[in-house]
């Protein structure tokens, strides 16, 4: 009998798990507004206006391959309502731009890149749309709509991860505003593609963070009373910090552009993001349990422009450097509680947060909700960055921690937080340390934590 402790409260599904795994993802932002300099285009551009000079999505997914991203999500159709692909139902579109003689179709270029590169890919469908006649209609409208989502989600452009929404609406031709059927929509998503995750302010797979630029809450439940928002809600600061006993499990993910704009202008590619930038939104988004989508829109020529590249290589090669040489794998483990296990299994065990193994965890037993993991170093080590992994297949549990480390033979507090998570990682001032203790203050059922990862701090530029 292994006495596995019992799931508590909501827990993510198998989507979900995945898409924690991915952590950082890009998001592609091109169309009509990268020809014409704007952010949010009319409707009335005439399709010939797209027309980049060296289209290339295999340069696309060979530079988030290098960045250390794990999925690239396309917006197949903003607001203008121009699509990506050959669409059946509108001229506006790829199809009837002229480039190329209208026998390309970007999403499915993509969709073999991000094949061939082993990158999830994933779709945002704006229900927005100012161009098409039937916006503004109600049900007929909604009908076009999941109809776009049919053949996009269908199968023919592969399985995806994920699925974004966001709650942008306007009025239509007729003056009245579209009312979106969403529970329709999701319900076709997940008929159609039943792995991806479904993004909006309400979800139900994935939520907005409530900010756009890229920075998750120090409170992060991945719980949420999902019933209380909707795409478009104004309740940005309860979608940032979630719910501690929320219904569902409906993580955050922080999107934010590499630039000012969410589309590329040649003006602004002395703005781009720089490294230290870059960093710091990867700590404050993926070091707190929440997901990255960092925004890298092509140029006029369909290329990621150089400076973007560039600054994207440059975030990678920083974090491989910081986080090459786990220090924690070389300690002794020891904890101040253990969950019992049968005779011939240490399941639950100290070690368990070193192995390197995201499939095993240390647990207490039901009922004990504070305990300690000591780390034990043979000489003391120099460190400055802690992460934290919790066991979330089995809920989130843990409220509040603080890690101590033995400095000069005695215990110091050198960082401390709230949820952890998928993931909690912080950095503090550097201590040479012989010993380093993670204790669970506040936690709603047994801890179950699966890593305890030690760095040094960065020394590099």
């Amino acid at each position: 009998m292994e006495n596995t402790p019992p799931p508590f409260g909501p827990v993510p599904s198998a989507a979900q798990l995945a898409w924690h795994d991915r952590e950082m993802q890009m998001f592609i932002h091109f169309g009509p507004n990268t020809f014409t300099g704007v952010e949010w285009g009319e409707g009335t551009e005439n399709p010939k206006m797209f027309a980049p000079s060296a289209l290339d999505a295999k340069q696309w997914a060979r530079v988030a391959k290098d960045a250390g991203m794990e999925a690239i999500i396309l917006t197949t159709k903003h607001h203008d309502g121009f699509c990506l692909w050959p669409c059946a139902s509108t001229t506006h579109d790829v199809a009837s731009s002229g480039w190329s003689k209208g026998e390309r179709d970007v999403l499915r270029e993509l969709s073999d890149a991000c094949a061939a590169e082993g990158l999830g890919l994933g779709v945002y469908l704006s229900p927005w749309d100012r161009n098409n006649p039937k916006y503004g209609t109600g049900a007929e409208y909604n009908e076009y709509f999941k109809a776009q989502l049919r053949e996009v989600l269908g199968g023919a452009y592969g399985p995806m991860v994920e699925m974004w929404f966001d709650g942008a609406c306007g009025e239509g031709a007729n003056g009245k505003r579209q009312v979106y059927d969403f529970p329709s929509f999701n319900a076709l998503v997940h008929e159609l593609q039943p792995n991806a995750v479904i993004f909006s302010d309400a979800g139900p797979g994935v939520r907005w963070v409530g900010n756009e630029r890229g920075i998750g809450c120090e409170t992060h439940w991945c719980r949420l009373d999902r019933e209380k928002f909707f795409p478009g809600t104004p309740l940005s600061q309860e979608l940032g910090e979630g719910h501690r006993e929320g219904t569902h499990w409906v993580p955050a993910e922080c999107d934010v552009s590499i630039r000012p704009g969410w589309f590329y202008h040649a003006d602004t590619d002395a703005k781009v993001k720089s490294v230290d930038e870059l960093e710091e939104i990867w700590y404050a988004s993926v070091g707190r349990g929440c997901g990255l989508l960092l925004n890298v829109p092509p140029d006029r020529r369909g290329l990621i422009h150089e400076n973007d590249a560039a600054a994207l290589r440059g975030l990678r090669a920083r974090l491989d450097a910081t986080f090459a040489l786990d220090l924690a794998r070389g300690a002794a483990v020891s904890a101040s509680s253990l969950r019992k296990s049968s005779p011939e299994s240490d399941r639950f065990g100290a070690a368990c947060v070193v192995d390197g193994n995201p499939a095993t965890y240390w647990a207490t037993d039901d009922g004990v909700l504070t305990a300690a993991l000591t780390l034990q170093f043979k000489t003391p080590t120099r460190i400055g960055i802690v992460r934290i992994d919790e066991c979330i297949a089995l809920g989130q549990r843990v409220a509040k921690f603080h890690v101590d480390a033995m400095v000069d033979g005695a215990w110091k507090t050198v960082t401390q937080g709230t949820t952890i998570g998928a993931r909690r990682i912080l950095r503090f001032d550097p201590v040479d340390a012989s010993a380093v203790r993670v204790v669970i203050d506040e936690t709603l059922a047994a801890p179950c934590i699966s890593a305890v990862q030690l760095f040094a701090p960065r020394t590099i530029p």
